[in-house]
């Protein structure tokens, strides 16, 4: 776990400043910078590209993590690389051909309730195909064990954009449609500089011969689209289809607080950056102990985190509300659910990495596949019911039965769980502070509340943890900082 928890924790500060900046852009700049129903626009476009991604990906950074260990000459090394920076194409040029023939057909889908929406289907299309090849170019560096600068451009340079326009917006230098040219241009701009990163690392060698198991890597990217697309429709559908029920600017009220709850899944996107090759690498060399000792470390190292995480975010929501507008303050239920999903989530440790790279990954897709359905109609019948309430609880199901499913079949194949008696201790810990803290309030500015309320509970937390020494990894970690 040494190079897992080194890149994990630089992963993990590069994206918690992310998160920070992303935390100004959302609670504070787009808030009283830019009106809600412009905002809840950017939401939709971002959402719906980034549902359209891993089907213009083909699949192919999965592909390139899981099949490129496999190859130990450097020429079929060369062949494999040339062949999944073409593969995409596939789809992204017929797509594009029927972007630009049913322009129309598409923005009236899209604009249903919103006709806002209707004049951006072009811009949907291009920062979904920015997306997907930023995603391959940073699976390209990943193979090298190099995820660092890849998850800067990922969670740093769009959000520091973003700053910057907002700034711009505020002091009426742009409009609001320049905004969204400018948002574009950024995210094209961010796949080409990581594509220059990733060939710094691997220099490619174009190479057209065939790979000798070309049908087996296509086979597995279609499938993958299937996986890929699961996961992206369950972050994102739930925005996508209150575009179609409600005013735009619920929107925007909704991504306040799923951003807010969000912020749970930042170690899991920082460790996963490392688990991923990791994981592939066990798989193909048959280390089974070692596959188990990765998923059961991850999963409580991840669980103590985002558990920690979610107590932190929602007992303080009162005090954190206070400093947005009226109008966006009303999320609690929002945060609690896609916060629990978030925590779930996490108790998965590297189970994807498993599943997808692993000879099985056909079953599960098909689990996905089905979830996916069942996210929807989760949404068509809650969304009319709860408004932007049902549309967290919907999430919430869906990641519930969808996670619940992937943990079976992982015991079910590889005979191995997450879960050991450290889990529960930390299950147990995390009730009792929160039984405890509920009750908590100081006198203060919100902000002071809320400092001097997570000081106090992340004491007692971690003291326990260190006390009892309930995971070797984060011990280790604790007496590395004191002694520093």
């Amino acid at each position: 776990m040494g190079i897992v928890l080194k890149q994990s924790l630089s992963n993990t500060i590069v994206t918690y400043i992310g998160f920070a900046i992303g935390a100004i852009n959302t609670l504070f700049l787009y808030t009283r910078f830019m009106k809600p129903d412009n905002y809840g626009l950017i939401q939709v476009i971002l959402s719906v590209s980034a549902i359209l991604m891993p089907i213009l990906a083909f699949g192919v950074p999965n592909t390139v993590v899981k099949f490129y260990s496999s190859f130990k000459d450097h020429t079929k090394q060369d062949s494999f690389l040339t062949f999944i920076l073409f593969l995409p194409l596939v789809l992204i040029i017929p797509i594009a051909f029927l972007s630009f023939f049913a322009n129309d057909f598409i923005g009236n889908i899209l604009a249903n309730k919103n006709p806002i929406v209707r004049s951006y289907v072009w811009h949907i299309f291009f920062v979904g195909m920015a997306m997907a090849y930023f995603e391959i170019f940073y699976a390209w560096a990943r193979i090298r064990m190099k995820s660092i600068f890849g998850n800067f451009m990922k969670e740093i340079f769009c959000r520091i954009v973003q700053t910057v326009l907002l700034i711009l917006l505020w002091f009426k230098v742009i409009d609001v449609y320049f905004f969204i040219n400018a948002l574009v241009t950024a995210y094209l701009l961010r796949t080409l500089i990581m594509k220059v990163y990733a060939f710094y690392l691997r220099k490619p060698k174009i190479n057209f011969t065939l790979p000798y198991n070309w049908i087996n890597i296509v086979k597995y990217s279609a499938l993958i689209i299937l996986g890929g697309s699961t996961a992206i429709v369950l972050l994102e559908v739930d925005k996508v289809m209150l575009n179609n029920f409600l005013e735009i600017d619920n929107v925007a009220y909704y991504a306040v607080s799923g951003f807010i709850a969000s912020t749970i899944a930042v170690p899991s996107r920082a460790m996963h950056q490392i688990t991923y090759p990791l994981t592939a690498s066990y798989i193909n060399n048959k280390e089974k102990p070692a596959l188990k000792t990765l998923y059961q470390k991850s999963s409580l190292t991840l669980f103590i985190v985002s558990g920690i995480l979610f107590l932190l975010i929602f007992l303080n929501l009162d005090e954190l509300y206070k400093l947005l507008p009226n109008n966006y303050a009303n999320g609690f239920m929002i945060v609690f659910w896609i916060g629990l999903a978030k925590v779930y989530d996490a108790l998965l440790g590297n189970n994807n990495s498993i599943l997808y790279n692993s000879d099985y990954y056909r079953s599960i897709l098909f689990f996905g596949v089905l979830l996916t359905f069942m996210a929807i109609l989760f949404n068509l019948w809650l969304i009319p019911t709860f408004g932007l309430n049902g549309a967290a609880i919907a999430s919430f199901s869906a990641f519930f039965v969808y996670n619940t499913l992937k943990i079976i079949y992982v015991r079910s194949k590889f005979k191995i769980i997450p879960f050991t008696r450290e889990t529960v201790k930390v299950f147990i810990l995390l009730v009792a502070i929160g039984c405890i803290f509920w009750f908590v309030d100081f006198p203060f500015h919100p902000i002071v509340n809320i400092a001097l309320k997570s000081l106090l509970m992340l004491m007692v937390y971690v003291g326990v943890l260190y006390k009892f020494r309930i995971s070797d990894d984060i011990y280790q970690f604790i007496n590395k900082t004191l002694r520093r």
